[in-house]
């Protein structure tokens, strides 16, 4: 009971922290003043949901094929647009326009649902969000990599193995994501996620092209309305194999879509009025018919100009020399991306923990002591020493966490389906009727309730094929080499 009472003192006291870098206040809960706009809160969710991942989606449609392939991505796309707009409501407590503001997901599930569920809620929601900054880690060596190979292709011939290691590049990745993760909270990486953002369309709209390019190229469609056929594409594909590999392409659809995990923190950052509701559904509506758009386009193009022979990543399906130069700024803006990405995911991260430990030692000087830094021209940087330290523990675990497991993406994409039904279907559902008061057994009731029954199955069936991934990788297993 003492150890229960103690963790909700922890949450509860969360509220009257004050942010760290910052003398601005607003709403009377010790927060830093909020600025965002429906721009700022398009960018961070175009920067989360947009990801890497958009390359695998050429592959996850030839493995469903013409049918469903491009019914699963509508399909998640409305799931997401829906059920985002659900949880944007329980941002407040009651009212949705005027209630007691809750500043992360776990404070809505706590203030709506209580109990067991806040502890389920903020152990799925780290997880993905640490699982995230390891997926991140891994995809951007993968690029620079790409970046390395090409030169040495272009350099030293096609024959050369070009042989290049993914440590270094993790490393380096690492020391950037070191030193960025010093911005002090979530309201101060806008710029990040504006410049994420627009890579994230610079090398979307390159893989595009380069699969219309490729498609002109064949003078035909490829493809088949049931996707890869057994025992004709990439070696022998035996019936099992095609139906794993289907069920993994769901989990790799899921993982494309998942913002939800940081809607809240997203939307705890829009200044009001107009309420951040209203704001939150402009934003998110916007985003998501942005991002459908994409993933729809390049999704299909690639499939058309690969077929059966989609790669994982779209841009590796193009060979070394077509053209290599439009293959590298694609890579680089993935780089760039991906770094924006990382921050936008583990900052909530960042700021639970911090809070934690302000709430369980308030008198600690290491902990909560701000140490103002001048800057010439700015406003001086308050350095935290208990941030600079925590902080730099974590970035440096995911980096040697990424360098042991380089397939560690399969085990992302796990947790990118098991995090899809609660995160972005359950929590908002039940937090939805909870504070509309929706009757049990009502049709309302009995529609919310196939709803997360069947993205609950969908969620299970995308882990299942994830896991054997998971599996195939295991057999040749190395650490610390790929």
């Amino acid at each position: 009971m003492a150890r229960e009472n103690r963790d909700s003192i922890a949450i509860d006291l969360s509220m009257d922290v004050p942010p760290a870098g910052g003398s601005r206040y607003i709403d009377g809960d010790c927060r830093q003043e909020r600025t965002g706009t429906v721009w700022t809160a398009s960018a961070h969710i175009i920067t989360a949901v947009i990801g890497s991942g958009v390359l695998s989606l050429a592959w996850a449609t030839a493995q469903l094929g013409w049918v469903a392939g491009p019914v699963m991505l509508l399909f998640f796309s409305l799931v997401t647009c829906f059920n985002s707009l659900l949880l944007a409501t329980a941002y407040r407590a009651g009212d949705r326009h005027a209630g007691k503001r809750n500043h992360s997901y776990m404070e809505a599930v706590r203030a709506h649902l209580g109990g067991f569920q806040v502890k389920a809620c903020g152990t799925v929601q780290y997880l993905n969000m640490f699982g995230a900054a390891v997926g991140y880690t891994i995809a951007s060596a993968l690029s620079m990599m790409a970046i390395k190979r090409q030169y040495c292709y272009n350099t030293k011939g096609k024959d050369n193995p070009c042989i290049v290691s993914s440590n270094p590049f993790m490393i380096a990745f690492g020391v950037l994501e070191l030193i960025l993760s010093q911005i002090p909270n979530f309201h101060q990486i806008w710029w990040l996620s504006i410049v994420a953002a627009a890579m994230s369309f610079t090398y979307s709209t390159i893989g595009l092209i380069l699969g219309i390019s490729k498609l002109a190229e064949n003078g035909k469609i490829k493809g088949s309305l049931t996707g890869v056929t057994v025992g004709a594409a990439l070696g022998e594909v035996t019936q099992a194999t095609k139906i794993w590999r289907s069920f993994q392409a769901l989990g790799a659809i899921a993982f494309a879509y998942s913002f939800s995990l940081v809607l809240i923190e997203i939307q705890d950052t829009i200044k009001s009025p107009p309420s951040e509701y209203k704001t939150m559904r402009k934003a998110t509506t916007l985003s998501i018919i942005v991002t459908t758009v994409f993933y729809m386009s390049c999704a299909c193009f690639g499939y058309a100009a690969f077929g059966d022979q989609a790669p994982g990543n779209l841009l590796t399906g193009f060979g070394h020399f077509h053209p290599s130069w439009l293959i590298d700024i694609a890579n680089a803006a993935i780089i760039i991306h991906l770094v924006g990405a990382y921050q936008v995911f583990v900052q909530p991260l960042f700021a639970f923990v911090e809070r934690t430990a302000t709430a369980w030692f308030p008198e600690s000087q290491f902990i909560n002591k701000e140490i103002p830094i001048p800057i010439p021209g700015y406003e001086p940087y308050m350095l935290n020493l208990f941030r600079l330290v925590w902080r730099s523990i974590f970035v440096v675990i995911v980096t040697v966490i990424s360098m042991a497991l380089p397939f560690f993406t399969d085990i992302v994409g796990i947790l990118g389906a098991l995090g899809f039904w609660p995160l972005t279907v359950y929590f908002p559902v039940e937090m939805y009727i909870v504070q509309n008061r929706i009757p049990k057994w009502s049709l309302r009731w009995i529609g919310f309730q196939i709803l997360s029954v069947a993205c609950l199955l969908v969620s299970l069936a995308a882990a299942a094929g994830s896991i054997a991934g998971v599996a195939a990788h295991l057999k040749v297993y190395k650490p610390f080499k790929s």
